[in-house]
């Protein structure tokens, strides 16, 4: 089973304005969130580990996990409100976020609510986005990496949101630390960029396999992939389409990306240790694909793996 912890919210998607009112659709959302649904989607087992309020909203949420078949035996309610995630979408379907409800329930996660033990059917955890950098959930799942590194995959998403975490300077320095318990890293040329300022994302790469992961990588949307492991550098193109948008697209990545490893057998620590190219290309271009489809669709809404084996098998 592979455990996603992380935050939880409403992804309020607004249209043009028009005389009187901003169209508006509400969507669950929440890039931890969106991993577990997608995991859940293509038939693994997944569980989330985090706070819902017991509001409508956290209603709302709940119930989506539960018809994507994730388990709730790890989430707490909790009286705080719900965060709004305001969503624009470019022209181009890039999103461009505002967040609404500091104080909220998605990031109420704390140390001493945590699992005393994790069952050995466990086997991953993933974490990432502002849960990383917002407490005291960033705390609580410091503390979880910390003492389940080693014993089970451990999945890092940075997915940088600079108005949420504030200085991202602190943000870097929590993220890093965190590379000594991970496997495996997924980020975006957009999270290197904010992070450290560059363009340059093999020198990002490099550095990081270095403090303990042992694959990295990094997304560039059209312009495909870029993995680093061992003594390699791969990269993947990324399959054409026409695009919607692309929201949730970097979390349906990382989700093809565990459930591939995932039913191949391979989300062990040492066997992710000791992948083949032949294996991280296989994986790259799974996930890729349940990405693209995603960005064919408006918000969050992960493809089942059949709908990626019918994508893929379209386009060779």
């Amino acid at each position: 089973m592979i455990l996603v912890s992380g935050e939880a919210l409403i992804d309020l998607f607004i249209g043009a304005p028009g005389a009187a009112s901003f169209p508006a659709e509400a969507i669950a959302g929440g890039s931890p969130f969106n991993v577990a649904i997608g995991i859940g989607r293509l038939g693994r087992p997944a569980a989330f580990l985090s706070t819902l309020s017991d509001d409508v909203f956290g209603s709302f949420l709940a119930e989506k996990l539960a018809e994507s078949g994730v388990s709730s035996a790890y989430i707490q309610r909790l009286p705080n409100v719900t965060t709004l995630s305001v969503v624009a979408t470019s022209p181009s379907g890039q999103p461009q976020y505002s967040f609404y409800a500091p104080d909220s329930a998605d990031r109420a996660l704390t140390p001493e609510a945590l699992p005393a033990e994790l069952p050995a059917d466990v086997n991953a955890i993933a974490a990432g986005s502002y849960a990383l950098g917002v407490e005291p959930i960033a705390s609580a799942i410091e503390t979880l990496l910390r003492r389940e590194a080693g014993a089970r995959v451990i999945s890092l998403d940075p997915n940088v949101r600079p108005r949420v975490v504030g200085d991202l300077n602190a943000y870097r320095e929590r993220f890093e630390r965190l590379l000594a318990y991970a496997d495996i890293v997924k980020a975006s040329d957009e999270d290197i960029e904010l992070l450290y300022r560059t363009h340059d994302l093999a020198s990002a790469a490099r550095p990081w396999l270095r403090r303990g992961p042992k694959l990295v990588i990094i997304t560039r949307g059209e312009k495909g992939l870029l993995a680093a492991f061992g003594d390699k550098v791969l990269e993947r193109p990324a399959p054409k389409i026409d695009v919607i948008d692309t929201v949730g697209a970097g979390d349906t990545f990382h989700a093809g990306l565990l459930a591939w490893l995932d039913a191949n057998t391979l989300l062990i620590p040492e066997k992710v240790a000791g992948l083949s190219e032949t294996q991280v290309t296989a994986a790259l271009d799974f996930a890729a694909a349940a990405a693209a489809i995603v960005c064919t669709r408006r918000g969050a809404n992960p493809p089942s793996w059949s709908e990626v084996e019918h994508f893929m098998a379209t386009r060779t």
